[in-house]
């Protein structure tokens, strides 16, 4: 088995960084988070042209048709550069539809979003501290023209940059997702600790939704796209793990203590190479998911639990000792190194903490 990228997926590696470079550098990330309007039309549909919106789409629906290994190569250097487009989020509901999706439903969805003319979110669970199918709570009461949906989905990513939200509810008892169109319902923006990750409560007032908006989705399908959740949540930690390290390391070389550079003392190296070693051994993991996800799916739910459930900590750990590194400088506002940390926090209970997912994998493991 070859463990390397091909020289296709490392020529992609170093297209995504020098757009980030060129395009998103981290002063654009702090202008687009600073604004009303965080997102960047231009940007967005920069990446559509290259191809980036449809990598997991099929060819016949306007894609690239590429497999997740290939997503996580550019979903690592987003999350270097913290870029705060809905990416991930639109990635996530582009496998739904796939996953979920009738074939006229595709085929009216999936080029758009491709093309980067549909901007789409999922919505999926209503309490964000627990996976399960019964975390679904909004409800939808058929009719004769098709399902009114009242109440709220509190806490859904990057709802307000998007034209359409994929929701998952339940009718008549049992799952389903639906299609809605975001100028059909109010928005509330949600405070959060990560500026990079917006989210919103979505609230809906007697929405008519047509029968032709419906997918179907049971408990398989639930848990499947948590799954896929967790492999793009992780992608991104490593990526931005990796800058955190090495932006600590290169101050580590820079700051001056007694006569010497820090990154001389023991102390300091201990810690770095901590760093490092927990990085590289989620990264391995995630690599492995990822594989997992098209070419054997029946592993997938322990090994993103694997992957996940050590990086929920060990990248919380890697924010805090840059940040610690750094020293007092580290926790101002004008040293990027903190935006980092409040990505570890984010991304922490994202589609599943440590306790979720290593209880899992001992559940799965028969203990």
């Amino acid at each position: 088995m070859n463990f390397g990228f091909s020289e296709e997926q490392n020529l992609l590696r170093e297209q995504v960084l020098r757009f980030m470079h060129e395009h998103c550098p981290m002063s654009r990330v702090r202008e687009l988070i600073a604004s009303d309007n965080p997102f960047a039309a231009q940007l967005w549909q920069q990446m559509a042209d290259l191809g980036w919106l449809g990598l997991i789409t099929p060819q016949q629906y306007g894609g690239v048709g590429l497999k997740w290994v290939d997503v996580t190569v550019v979903l690592e250097e987003t999350g270097r550069g913290l870029c705060p487009l809905p990416f991930a989020s639109h990635l996530l509901a582009t496998a739904t539809v796939l996953r979920c999706g009738s074939p006229s439903q595709r085929s009216r969805w999936l080029p758009a979003m491709a093309a980067g003319h549909a901007v789409c979110t999922l919505a999926l669970c209503d309490d964000g501290n627990w996976l399960h199918p019964d975390a679904v709570t909004l409800t939808g009461q058929r009719t004769t023209d098709g399902v009114r949906i009242s109440g709220t989905k509190p806490l859904v990513g990057d709802a307000k940059a998007c034209d359409y939200l994929i929701v998952a509810l339940r009718i008549d008892g049992k799952l389903a997702l639906a299609g809605v169109a975001t100028d059909s319902v109010s928005l509330t923006a949600a405070n959060g600790l990560d500026a990079t990750k917006p989210a919103a409560d979505v609230h809906f007032d007697n929405l008519l939704i047509s029968e032709d908006d419906l997918l179907p989705l049971d408990d398989a399908d639930f848990h499947y796209l948590c799954d896929l959740g967790a492999v793009i949540t992780t992608a991104e930690m490593v990526g931005a793990a990796e800058a955190a390290l090495q932006m600590t390391s290169e101050y580590a070389k820079e700051r001056i203590q007694f006569g010497k550079p820090i990154g001389q003392y023991q102390g300091v190296k201990h810690r770095l190479a901590d760093m490092f070693v927990d990085i590289e051994s989620f990264k391995s993991l995630l690599y492995y998911a990822a594989w997992t996800v098209d070419d054997a799916p029946d592993e997938l739910p322990k090994a993103i639990s694997y992957a996940k459930g050590y990086a929920a900590d060990a990248f919380a750990q890697v924010g805090i000792d840059a940040v610690g590194l750094h020293g007092a400088i580290g926790f101002t506002a004008e040293y990027d190194v903190q935006m980092y940390l409040k990505r570890s926090k984010w991304a922490r209970p994202a589609y599943g903490d440590s306790d979720y997912h290593l209880e899992r994998v001992a559940t799965l493991g028969g203990i």
